[in-house]
């Protein structure tokens, strides 16, 4: 019997830790981050293969990262009146992962990607973040939709 695929959601979960790990211990090099992926507690070992991180959860950790500047700019630019550095961690990482999936991800929904963001900003963000999330996020969709903003992936 072959090893079960973990689900996207579990996967989305992982990334979102690693992610936010990286406010902490930032990665400086690919085997920096593929190190501190691979420490992040996961219940899933379907996740790497010969020690090397794999899997749908480091593609979301390896774009993230890769693309950061460029998704703070997108994030920025459609929260209004806010800077980045007034954002929570937690919100900050999720609207990363969302953006980064709507921009980089052709094989995940716009609208899927809002909603695992908003499913883990009900268990992670603050109580009041909800509809920040959901408004920045809602706005990224809309600018793809127009044409506004390119998908790149």
């Amino acid at each position: 019997m072959g090893v079960k695929e973990p689900s996207r959601r579990s996967q989305r979960l992982l990334a979102f830790q690693a992610l936010y790990g990286q406010e902490f211990l930032e990665c400086t090099s690919v085997e920096q981050l593929k190190a501190a992926f691979l420490a992040v507690p996961r219940q899933d070992e379907a996740l790497e293969m010969d020690g090397e991180p794999s899997g749908f959860a480091w593609e979301l950790v390896y774009g993230v990262w890769q693309h950061r500047d460029e998704l703070d700019a997108v994030i920025e630019r459609f929260a209004r009146n806010w800077r980045l550095d007034r954002v929570g961690r937690v919100e900050l990482n999720l609207l990363r992962l969302g953006v980064y999936e709507m921009l980089y991800r052709a094989d995940v929904p716009p609208k899927v990607s809002m909603n695992e963001a908003l499913e883990l900003d009900k268990q992670y963000g603050d109580s009041r973040s909800h509809t920040f999330v959901n408004g920045i996020l809602d706005a990224v969709s809309k600018a793809v939709d127009k044409g506004e903003l390119r998908i790149r992936g």
